[in-house]
């Protein structure tokens, strides 16, 4: 038992450290730059049910200095062990992520992530926030790096109005089903899809 969960915490990680994370940061960012966008994102098979795509996200975007929250969905030993091997990030508080991950339930209050402060807008949180699918899509999004509008699937729309409706300050998400994922930066505009 004990080497199963030492290979869960060892296996699972990028075969090729540079090219892969420079795969995920690209996915990454060109889901940033075009919100509602899905992109593919591969490399990761962490432990602990979360996606490939979830994963691929931590270890482009981790580590020593980036403290990760983990929502109570997504907490397990295994899970806590990988990311530790594999981006040596610390796992944190709520009120002191740079990142979070778990469903959009799990997350909740949003409340209780960092948004940044007037000075300093990106001492926020970014929240990955796994979905079951990208084929629902309820919102209308608008504004930069969308031409016209563009449509996605989010949990709710309120939260992402209020969120945006903060900005400079607010938080960033990325939301990951399988291998691919979407973002929604504070910056986009979300109205209910008619």
């Amino acid at each position: 038992m004990l080497q199963q969960q030492e290979s869960n915490s060892f296996g699972g990680g990028f075969a090729r450290p540079a090219i892969d994370s420079a795969h995920g940061f690209r996915a990454a960012m060109s889901a940033m730059a075009r919100p509602g966008t899905r992109q593919p994102i591969a490399g990761a098979a962490p432990p602990g049910g979360i996606s490939g795509a979830a994963g691929a996200l931590l270890l482009t975007l981790c580590d020593p200095e980036t403290g990760i929250y983990l929502a109570a969905d997504m907490d397990s030993k295994p899970l806590r062990d990988w990311i530790a091997f594999h981006t040596g990030a610390p796992i944190v508080s709520a009120a002191h992520a740079d990142f979070a991950l778990g469903s959009w339930a799990a997350l909740m209050p949003l409340a209780q992530f960092p948004t940044g402060t007037a000075e300093y807008p990106d001492r926020s949180a970014t929240l990955i926030v796994e979905v079951t699918g990208f084929d629902r899509e309820n919102a209308t999004l608008s504004g930069p790096g969308i031409k016209d509008t563009s449509a996605m699937a989010l949990p709710e729309v309120a939260a992402f109005q209020e969120n945006a409706a903060r900005y400079p300050q607010g938080l960033d998400f990325f939301f990951t089903s399988g291998s691919e994922l979407a973002a929604l930066p504070r910056s986009t505009r979300v109205l209910a899809k008619d």
